[in-house]
């Protein structure tokens, strides 16, 4: 196994690559009407280009709260985010966050205007162009079909995949997900989890994905970051490239959603803790 690692950060394997994104020592707080409730504690990693990197924990770990921090709308009182080595401090295009509810869509404009919409808002692209992007995407998400309709017309997963395109056509530099299957049923979150791991064979975004599912993490990510219980500190990272959906209920999966579960809950023995699990970092 790689070397245990010191404070609440895991390092990278390849530390020559340039990062696109480095989240360094940051620690998040929100105020209730009683008091400070601290989110997250030093938490430290990096995503490289490309990377499908998941954020895993228990609800309450400030897992969500951490995708708000990159996305711009919360400010860390310790540390610092980085976008290719500029601070974020603000909102912006190269950060588009897709979040779990699809109602979002405004009614009152089709699945095309939907999409066009912030290429408009943000002066990005002039009314042709952005008519052009939002349908090259829409064809990208299946929904090619159904860009002249409106968003209450639409079953849950199609609006998911409204949202994807809108979120894509803008071409960020990161894609922000916050639970973004959440709230589908059991079979369509499964085609959303396909059609997603297609969409990102073909287009090759960078992804940093919120989930409470162990499952989902191994699925969906190539890297998966474990937050303790609140307040959430890193507890591991784990490299999760060699599963898909076909994995599903295979015994090396299932082996690893079990030794997840142990490291979120500190539940591991330590005779385990010795044994050679190279596609594990873990932080101590």
């Amino acid at each position: 196994m790689n070397a245990p690692l010191q404070g609440h950060t895991v390092s990278k394997p390849n530390a020559a690559a340039q990062a696109l994104l480095s989240v360094d020592n940051v620690s998040l707080e929100y105020r209730t009407p009683q008091r400070v409730v601290r989110a997250t504690h030093q938490v430290s990693f990096e995503i490289d280009p490309a990377d499908r990197f998941v954020l895993l924990g228990p609800s309450g770990c400030g897992k969500s709260t951490l995708l708000k921090a990159v996305a711009g709308f919360i400010q860390p009182v310790e540390g610092e985010i980085r976008l290719q080595g500029q601070r974020v401090d603000a909102p912006g295009p190269d950060r588009i966050v897709v979040f779990q509810e699809f109602d979002q869509l405004p009614p009152w404009k089709t699945v095309k205007q939907n999409v066009m919409f912030p290429l408009l808002a943000s002066k990005t692209l002039k009314r042709k162009e952005a008519e052009e992007r939002a349908l090259h995407y829409l064809d990208k998400v299946g929904l090619a079909a159904f860009a002249d309709v409106y968003p209450h017309t639409l079953s849950g997963g199609m609006k998911a995949r409204v949202a994807i395109a809108r979120a894509l056509a803008m071409q960020p530099k990161i894609l922000l997900m916050d639970e973004p299957f959440a709230a589908l049923d059991a079979l369509t979150r499964r085609k959303m989890q396909e059609e997603l791991l297609l969409l990102w064979e073909e287009v090759r975004f960078t992804l940093l994905f919120v989930t409470h599912s162990i499952e989902e993490a191994l699925v969906v990510g190539n890297r998966i970051l474990l937050l303790s219980p609140h307040p959430g500190r890193v507890r591991a990272e784990v490299h999760s490239h060699q599963y898909n959906l076909h994995s599903l209920g295979g015994v090396a999966f299932q082996e690893s959603a079990r030794r997840i579960h142990r490291l979120l809950f500190d539940e591991t023995p330590e005779a385990e803790r010795e044994l050679d699990f190279s596609d594990i970092r873990i932080a101590y």
